[in-house]
């Protein structure tokens, strides 16, 4: 009985998790928000995330942009990075980013990049379209749909705000 209660309790805490990843639907509007909003992203965090070890640097906004890098790797080799940037788009934000491999080579196409259109903002909460971020004093969540061979699934990453 022990272990049918703490399964219940594992699939509805998942549940809850894959609930908190929102998608605009092709009606929707993006969501209403300034960059200052963000401004509790800004520091060094670091964590795991894709079986591996993780960090991000977020930045303090400039004319309307926040930067932020964002590097992957295991067993002490780096495997891949980001450069994403939050951007003001009239009265929403989009999150705009491209990834890098060790070599440095780029990803995606010289002029496109994967962007993340807000939904909702919160208290240092923000639901973008398949990707929610969300700050509980010094820890970080970010969960991303990863789509993978046409599955999507949902990824945890989950930081520490460290000094540099």
């Amino acid at each position: 009985m022990k272990a049918l209660y703490c399964l219940l309790i594992f699939v509805t805490i998942s549940h809850l998790s894959f609930a908190q990843v929102r998608q605009l639907s092709p009606d929707q509007n993006p969501g209403k928000g300034t960059i200052e909003e963000f401004d509790w992203l800004v520091g060094y965090w670091v964590g795991t995330g894709l079986g591996g070890d993780c960090e991000e640097v977020w930045m303090p906004a400039i004319d309307g942009q926040m930067i932020g890098t964002f590097r992957f790797w295991e067993n002490g080799k780096l495997v891949f990075s980001e450069f994403m940037n939050l951007v003001s788009e009239g009265e929403s934000i989009s999150m705009k980013l491209k990834h890098f491999g060790k070599d440095l080579k780029g990803w995606e196409e010289k002029n496109e990049w994967n962007t993340f259109q807000l939904i909702e903002m919160g208290d240092q909460k923000a639901f973008l379209n398949g990707m929610t971020i969300e700050r509980k004093g010094d820890l970080l969540i970010f969960q991303v749909n990863i789509s993978n061979q046409g599955e999507t699934q949902i990824e945890t990453f989950t930081y520490t705000k460290k000094s540099l």
